[in-house]
């Protein structure tokens, strides 16, 4: 990927012009979102629709096609209601990335639901506990191509922008957002991009007792060591779709990939 004149290069980008946008943008920051849509295409639509006084500047898809809205130096009205570190009104700060994921699900039987009713398969569900909230929840999963670009684009736009920081919606605007959620590998993108991890973030909580520690991001490897207890706590190293590779803290210097479903953020 390349940026020329302010828009993204590349075969998998197409552009299509959002007419909900504002003035001149110099950005300061890159803010990832989950678009809780039925899919790509229906995002971007809502979001080129003038009656959804809403837009972002790029919507990833789960195949991994970006399509551009906006120039990344022209206001996106991604953010709302927002601040951060003394700013207010983050679209006039930031770039703005939606992410193709239908966000928080419900449990219905063995089922699992979206809010417009859609069916998340199970092998698609992350059960993780967001930063924000006290009790465990039901999610849907990032795919491995979406991460992909999500680390792409923020290695690119932070080293093109200069820009100061990568935050979630759910930073900017706690009290009414939770995306991109605790299914978003945010420690591992944010390493990525700036090389050093600012967020105290990347320690987690095993919450089964005898979960596999594997040499890869699979059930067809090999488990490294005995299985890891409930509550045991590993540092997140790298994130791979539902995989994590984690260091385990204690008794022993241990690494390995393990389940996503069954670590949770360190409260």
């Amino acid at each position: 990927m390349k940026i020329n004149d302010h828009l993204l290069v590349d075969d998998f980008v197409t552009q299509h012009p959002t007419p909900n946008r504002g003035g001149k943008l110099e950005p300061k920051y890159l803010v990832f979102h989950f678009t809780a849509g039925r899919s790509c295409q229906s995002s971007v639509d809502w979001l080129s629709n003038p009656k959804a006084k809403a837009s972002a500047h790029l919507v990833v898809g789960r195949d991994g096609k970006i399509v551009q809205l906006a120039p990344f130096n022209v206001v996106a009205w991604h953010a709302g209601k927002s601040s951060w570190n003394g700013l207010v009104g983050m679209n006039n700060y930031s770039i703005g990335i939606e992410m193709d994921n239908a966000g928080k699900l419900t449990k219905v039987g063995s089922k699992y639901r979206t809010w417009f009713q859609g069916e998340i398969p199970e092998n698609e569900v992350v059960q993780a506990k967001h930063k924000h909230e006290s009790d465990m929840g039901f999610w849907q999963a990032y795919t491995d191509i979406q991460i992909e670009r999500a680390e792409e684009l923020a290695i690119l736009l932070v080293d093109t922008y200069h820009l100061k920081d990568i935050l979630g919606h759910e930073d900017i605007a706690p009290k009414r957002k939770n995306d991109p959620g605790p299914a978003f590998p945010f420690a591992h993108i944010h390493t990525r991009a700036f090389g050093t991890q600012d967020h105290d973030d990347d320690v987690y909580k095993v919450t089964i007792d005898g979960l596999n520690i594997r040499k890869g991001p699979g059930v067809e490897f090999e488990a490294v060591a005995a299985a890891l207890s409930l509550g045991t706590e590993v540092t997140l190293l790298e994130t791979r779709g539902r995989w994590s590779k984690v260091d385990v803290n204690a008794p022993n210097d241990i690494e390995g990939w393990v389940n996503n479903k069954f670590i949770i953020g360190k409260a």
